[in-house]
């Protein structure tokens, strides 16, 4: 997977933390709402409670038990707005009311304390010992109305504070992660070979033990590296004087033998060249220093000096590659001695697209079973069981160029490209 397709640790966390800030704004603002309605609602009450004794004590002044007559007595100014009001007498008949109370009565029965109806929140008094009610109300439409102000005021509070909250812990997160990101761009270019290219001390404390483990990793990759360019300087001489010597001999023998067993020689000298073939391939891809030198290839040129016995190899080149001579040289190699192997007689070396070679014979290729199995092999690199020795040199050849080695579908024969300049998984 291509690392830049993958979403950051602070993009996640900031998502993270975008979705946390959203659903606990909401659950407080509906707490909070909630809360506030409960809160309007005891204190419309109170105001209704203590706006019917005030209109109470007034009304005790006006109409006192035995005083004059309600038409003689005088009277408090009718109410408008919140609150409505009535003087109800204990028949039933609105004695005296506010401008915007009903002119039925609000109970029809005496009531006593806190009631409602469908319009209405009803707070009762007893007038006297004359039946008589005093009902102070406030509609349920204006109650709805401050329920629905307070309401939106808090959850609008508690949203802005929930996304102030969010910005602090972003910015929080993003200045935390600010040494891990430097510790990736340090990384990115860090050499473990090199020893001159130490990461140097960690910016943080909790980073120290990584840095100290990737130091360790650099040290131990250091000395296997230096190991086995060891082990490919002696082997190069080792291996290649001996096969040398034996194709020499053997060559010798040929021209010495009887026609019976020259037969058999020859056999012997091409399973020798084999060997020879393949460990030039080890030797180049583990050669010291390991590098990919990049330079233009000239395809015909390059197949032209390659040993190709007993299959015929036909190159369509479009015009010069961009690749390590020696790696390429090497690939080919293994990947012809593969087809003449396998059956084939007839191989076309081609560029269908810049920076990639396809090798295409005439073999009896594979079945999609068995390619499935080789593309999901080369796909995890997992050559054992799977890959023949040809194969995985060429995958290796084409990783080491920043590419891939791909298996396309055949009509006929066995079809194997080496893309060589772009990573594996855009392949």
């Amino acid at each position: 997977m291509n690392p830049k397709r993958t979403p950051s640790i602070r993009a996640r966390l900031a998502n993270a933390l975008l979705l946390w800030a959203v659903l606990w704004g909401v659950g407080v603002a509906v707490a909070v709402g909630y809360a506030a309605q409960e809160e309007v609602d005891e204190l419309l009450d109170e105001s209704l409670q203590a706006t019917a004794a005030v209109l109470a004590n007034a009304l005790r002044v006006a109409y006192r038990d035995g005083g004059p007559g309600l038409d003689a007595a005088p009277l408090p100014a009718a109410g408008e707005g919140e609150f409505a009001w009535q003087l109800v007498a204990a028949s039933g008949a609105v004695l005296q009311r506010a401008a915007n109370a009903p002119e039925q009565a609000l109970r029809p029965l005496a009531t006593a304390g806190f009631s409602a109806t469908d319009e209405w929140r009803v707070f009762g008094v007893a007038m006297g010992s004359q039946g008589r009610m005093l009902y102070v109300a406030h509609s349920l439409r204006e109650r709805r109305e401050v329920q629905a102000e307070v309401a939106m005021s808090a959850v609008l509070a508690a949203l802005s504070i929930g996304l102030l909250g969010h910005w602090w812990l972003r910015a929080r997160v993003r200045h935390e992660l600010r040494p891990l990101e430097r510790l990736t761009d340090k990384l990115e270019r860090h050499d473990p070979l090199d020893r001159a290219q130490a990461l140097g001390v960690a910016e943080r404390a909790e980073l120290a033990p990584v840095h100290a483990a990737i130091d360790q990793l650099g040290q131990r990759l250091a000395r296997r590296v230096a190991h086995e360019r060891a082990f490919s300087s002696h082997a190069a001489h080792a291996l290649r004087t001996p096969l040398a010597g034996m194709d020499a001999q053997l060559a010798v023998a040929l021209r010495e033998s009887t026609p019976a067993v020259q037969q058999r020689l020859q056999r012997v000298r091409e399973a020798s060249g084999r060997l020879q073939r393949v460990v030039q391939a080890l030797l180049d891809l583990f050669r010291v220093g390991g590098d990919v030198q990049r330079s233009a290839v000239d395809l015909k040129a390059l197949l032209a000096h390659l040993p190709v016995v007993g299959i015929e190899v036909a190159v369509q080149a479009n015009g010069p590659l961009q690749a390590d001579p020696d790696l390429l040289a090497a690939a080919l190699a293994n990947l012809l001695d593969n087809a003449q192997r396998y059956g084939a007689r007839h191989v076309v070396v081609s560029q269908p697209r810049p920076g990639t070679v396809r090798v295409h014979d005439d073999g009896p290729g594979a079945t999609p079973e068995r390619l499935r199995v080789l593309r999901e092999a080369l796909g995890a690199q997992d050559y054992d069981d799977h890959t023949g020795l040809g194969l995985m040199l060429a995958d290796l050849v084409a990783r080491s160029h920043g590419g891939s080695l791909r298996l396309p579908e055949a009509a006929q024969g066995f079809v194997v490209e080496l893309i060589l300049d772009q990573p594996a998984d855009t392949a």
